[in-house]
């Protein structure tokens, strides 16, 4: 026996399969998007930051390594020639700095001169006439070469040197690399020439620094430390701590925005199982103010029009009663028995369709509280029921439901009214009634579902007539036709009882042949 479900048969089903790895509630979805894009905004942030960090870090390495090549050569340079060698090798150096006198500048194979310039900012020292050329301050030599212009670039900070103030700061540097400031230097000490080389693509430097009394460099070799990207494990913390508060503050204000969606869901859901549901409160936002006057205007409309046409089939079926039992009354005077007889026949078939009409309307108007029901139960008591009335058709009735009761709140007589509808067809137009209970499992939306499949081995029905079939006063042309005795309003009236309690009914074709009705109910 096949036990499809209604969610199995429609065609939405496979797309939320397809769909699953993406939340299902607007409010993750909202909060998902927002955290994706606070994730990239901070992970922006970050890289700015940390590029930023990067270069602060190198200038601040190249300003202090600068510092400590100007105390290493003042050191050298301020010492006698005679004593230079063994100062250069008992100086005690910062770590990664190493430093020698050589004949020449560093040389090394790898290394690129970034700049050689002569110590000229502003105006020559007048303490220092071994770096004025013969011919006057205008022209220098450059160690014994031809002559060449001064340094025409603008004057350092603090406008041209000035003899009382001492040397001005020497800063060397690169389009690319700002490398060296030394400090105030006495004008005896200052370098005849300063070569700065790097190593390639490493972090390594070298500085020589030419002495002003001989011919001999001062080559400090140091290896610029590597920055790092953040500076201190605080500040990823502190990171982490700010995208974790930021992705709580969105999920939250998405859940608060997303709110009145969710309770205008549930008052739509109250209203389709009770016409007479409360209102929805009018307050909060513009917005949602004007969404709950909406929605309670639409409830009201839909109150009416059910009452309207609650009242209109009960008074039309009401004032049908008088003029069918005048006509009774009238046919006991036909002589023709025969004929007498088809107006009878005529005349009961109205009145079981005029209280067909009266009940369908007191169905749609119930109020019956809801109460919790054991359905195992009530679908036992139905059953034995049909089989006490028709005898003849016990061995083709059954039942299988499962070991635990299974319970659901539901008006209990408008539902046991639903139920033997749905049960009585099946034996009426399919000759059988197998019925199935399935135990309460979880649906999409998160309530608990119970569904009661009920078959049977008729004919079955085309497919076009299956939801044709629940239409007031509509009957199929051939298995389900006058001679049975039917309205057609069984299947109107469980449909309207069952939907009126949140639940659904639906007709389909069984593969072997027969029709089965699988009713859902809300647990």
């Amino acid at each position: 026996m096949s036990a499809l479900t209604g969610d199995e048969t429609r065609p939405e089903a496979s797309r939320f399969r397809r769909l699953h790895l993406m939340p299902r509630s607007l409010a993750a979805r909202t909060s998902l998007l927002l955290i994706v894009g606070l994730g990239i905004v901070q992970a922006a942030g970050l890289a700015i930051h940390a590029i930023d960090h990067v270069a602060i870090s190198d200038r601040m390495a190249l300003r202090e390594a600068e510092t400590r090549v100007g105390a290493i050569y003042r050191t050298v340079a301020e010492s006698p020639a005679a004593v230079r060698p063994q100062i250069t090798s008992n100086i005690r150096t910062p770590f990664g700095f190493t430093v020698e006198l050589s004949n020449k500048p560093d040389s090394h194979a790898h290394g690129v001169p970034l700049l050689a310039l002569e110590p000229m900012l502003g105006r020559l020292p007048p303490d220092r006439p071994d770096l004025h050329p013969p011919g006057g301050p205008g022209m220098m030599p450059d160690n014994g070469g031809p002559m060449r212009p001064p340094f025409e670039g603008p004057h350092p900070p603090g406008g041209p040197f000035d003899p009382e103030d001492g040397p001005p700061f020497m800063h060397l540097g690169h389009p690319n690399w700002p490398l060296a400031t030394f400090s105030a230097l006495p004008g005896s000490a200052w370098p005849r020439r300063i070569e700065i080389s790097a190593y390639g693509a490493s972090r390594q430097r070298s500085v020589s620094l030419l002495l002003p009394d001989e011919p001999r460099w001062v080559i400090v070799h140091f290896r610029l430390p590597a920055s790092s990207l953040f500076g201190s494990a605080t500040f990823i913390i502190a990171f982490c701590l700010m995208t974790v508060c930021g992705g709580a503050l969105i999920v939250w204000g998405a859940n608060r925005l997303i709110a009145p969606v969710g309770t205008l869901a549930r008052a739509a859901e109250a209203l389709g199982r009770n016409v007479d549901a409360p209102p929805l409160p009018e307050d909060g936002p513009a917005e949602i103010r004007r969404a709950a006057l909406a929605f309670n205007t639409m409830a009201s409309r839909i109150r009416r029009f059910v009452t309207d046409r609650t009242l209109m089939l009960t008074a039309i079926g009401h004032d049908l009663r008088t003029p069918i039992t005048r006509l009774k009354l009238r046919a006991e005077f036909i002589d023709d028995d025969e004929l007498r007889d088809k107006f009878l026949a005529d005349l009961d078939e109205m009145e079981a369709m005029v209280a067909a009409t009266l009940a369908f309307g007191r169905d749609s108007a119930s109020r019956e509280p809801v109460s919790a029901i054991d359905l195992t139960a009530l679908l036992q008591t139905i059953l034995d029921e049909s089989v006490e009335s028709r005898p003849e058709d016990a061995e083709r009735v059954s039942f299988t439901a499962p070991e635990q009761a299974v319970t659901i709140r539901a008006q209990s007589f408008a539902l046991k009214r639903a139920l033997a509808n749905l049960i009585l067809n099946a034996l009426k137009y399919g000759g059988s009634a197998h019925v199935t209970l399935a135990a309460p499992k979880r649906s999409r939306n998160g309530e608990n579902t119970v569904r009661v499949l009920i078959e049977d081995d008729g004919p079955g029905l085309p497919e076009a007539d299956l939801e044709r079939m629940f239409e007031p006063f509509v009957r199929a042309e051939t298995s389900r036709n006058r001679e049975t005795g039917g309205t057609g309003l069984g299947l109107s009236i469980a449909r309207t009882i069952v939907r009126g309690q949140g639940g659904d009914v639906i007709l389909q074709n069984r593969a072997g042949g027969g029709l089965r009705v699988v009713l859902t109910l809300i647990a």
